[in-house]
């Protein structure tokens, strides 16, 4: 127990580390980007004097070194500034977005772990067979095809051929739960490519477990097959299907632009194309801390399961 506490406070430090990093190099992007927020308030044919006022209005006169203790001062504080085109606090922005893409991930989920983890387990007790072979095939198919390909077939023929689905969520607004085939199509983009990694991972794992030492060891003392798979092996290949998982979530947080634009669902990744098309930078700012931080924080959950569930296991500390 106390190697776990020590390997879990060696990990929250390396990720505290990890999020200060984080926030200076999202704002250093940020501070980067090509053009001027105030000449894109201005209009098309911006005023010098115009141009200057929206300046000193939104502080961008300041020095760089101003504005990040300011903004990280706020981010202590859960303030991650406001909107410089509607004056809007950023975490309204985030609070709209985040129920319809944290709906689409909690689904997504729901149905890739159960898929994932049966489809492996049953992959590797058929190792070399047609169930194998099957399973592996569909799922090598499947993961070659990029999300935004997939949604388009799945849109022409299951809404545009046979009318059993809707195309897009317009109309719906973020009363998805109400509209439940809105996301069907959507769900099934998002589990594609997971399902197929997580999947390939667990029977590789189940398949190298059924096949070390312990487990050979557990068969001879007499050890019920259905134990062996179960409370042995399983264990030991859940290890890096946690860490993947955790990736997993994390892209589902965060990379759902595709997905939220072809099908029009008013999430993050909405808004966070319109924030860039608006040159809205602490919106912009906003959201990828956001992404940063649950991205450091579900690595650092994976690493503490796999470190539970495989100790042997060597997780980077």
């Amino acid at each position: 127990m106390s190697g776990l506490r020590s390997f879990v406070a060696r990990r929250l430090l390396l990720g505290a580390l990890q999020i200060v990093a984080v926030v200076l190099l999202v704002f250093g992007l940020t501070e980067a980007l090509p053009g001027d927020a105030a000449v894109a308030l201005a209009g098309d044919q911006p005023d010098p004097a115009r141009i200057d006022a929206i300046r000193a209005a939104m502080e961008l006169d300041r020095p760089a070194w101003e504005r990040l203790a300011d903004w990280a001062a706020g981010l202590l504080h859960a303030d991650f500034g406001t909107s410089l085109t509607s004056g809007r606090p950023v975490g309204a922005y985030l609070a709209d977005g985040f129920g319809p893409t944290l709906l689409l991930a909690t689904l997504t989920v729901a149905l890739l772990v159960p898929a994932g983890f049966g489809l492996g387990v049953l992959a590797a007790r058929h190792e070399g067979r047609f169930v194998d072979r099957l399973i592996s095939s569909v799922t090598l198919a499947v993961y070659a095809v990029p999300e935004f390909a997939l949604g388009v077939l799945l849109v022409t023929v299951f809404a545009l051929r046979l009318g059993w689905l809707p195309p897009t969520a317009v109309g719906y607004g973020t009363d998805l739960l109400g509209h439940p085939s809105a996301l069907v199509l959507p769900v099934l983009v998002l589990l594609s490519r997971p399902v197929c990694s997580l999947v390939r991972l667990v029977r590789a794992g189940m398949i190298d477990a059924l096949a070390s030492p312990y487990v050979a060891q557990a068969r001879r003392y007499g050890v019920p097959g259905v134990r062996v798979r179960y409370a042995h092996a399983l264990p030991n290949a859940l290890a890096p299907a946690a860490q993947q998982l955790a990736r997993t979530i994390d892209w589902l947080l965060c990379g759902v632009i595709v997905v939220e634009t072809l099908y029009v669902i008013p999430g993050l990744g909405t808004v966070l194309l319109g924030a860039v098309a608006e040159r809205d930078v602490p919106v912009v700012q906003g959201l990828a801390v956001v992404f940063g931080v649950l991205t450091v924080v579900l690595n650092l959950g994976a690493d503490v399961v796999t470190h539970r569930l495989a100790p042997r296991a060597k997780v980077a500390a």
